[in-house]
């Protein structure tokens, strides 16, 4: 004889726990460039500057767009080989964390996440403008949170109190 028993319901979610779920992975914009196409004449491998930046937005309670801009200027001596622009965002599911928690992860957390996304894209529309793949460089997103919050400090403590005038 065999003998049944009820499964068991899976124990309740606290619902007090810390959540960070990444809902959607999107190209918000993106434009590539190349003056000369393939054709420039360029000895050696161009010069390549990337400036790269993060905002986040509320899109509504506790879901907020995390996006991450890269901008490429690849020249060869004073010729431009090719330009690129891209904002590789995502909407991530954020509740429950403390206010320096929150800002870990929209400054950290989903950068980190998002950039293998911007990686390959990046990778792909070079590759596709007829060029070498280029392969952005790891970036150290927790040196540019300390050197924000670093920023934001200094400028604390430089602007006066505000003073009224009766």
């Amino acid at each position: 004889m065999t003998e049944q028993t009820t499964p068991t319901p899976p124990p309740a979610a606290d619902q007090n726990a810390p959540v960070v779920n990444p809902q959607a992975v999107y190209i918000k914009d993106c434009s590539f460039e190349a003056p000369n196409g393939p054709f420039v004449n360029a000895q050696g491998n161009p010069q390549v500057n990337l400036n790269l930046s993060t905002r986040a937005t509320a899109l509504a309670q506790d879901v907020h767009e995390i996006v991450v801009q890269v901008n490429l200027e690849a020249k060869a001596g004073d010729k431009v080989v090719w330009l690129l622009e891209l904002q590789q965002a995502g909407a991530f599911l954020i509740r429950n964390l403390s206010a320096a928690d929150l800002a870990q992860v929209v400054s950290i957390v989903a950068p980190n996440y998002l950039m293998s996304f911007a990686r390959s894209t990046v990778s792909e529309l070079v590759v596709k403008g007829g060029f070498p793949p280029f392969l952005l460089p790891l970036v150290t997103f927790e040196a540019l949170h300390a050197r924000a919050q670093q920023q934001a400090a200094q400028q604390a403590t430089a602007t006066p109190p505000a003073s009224s005038v009766n």
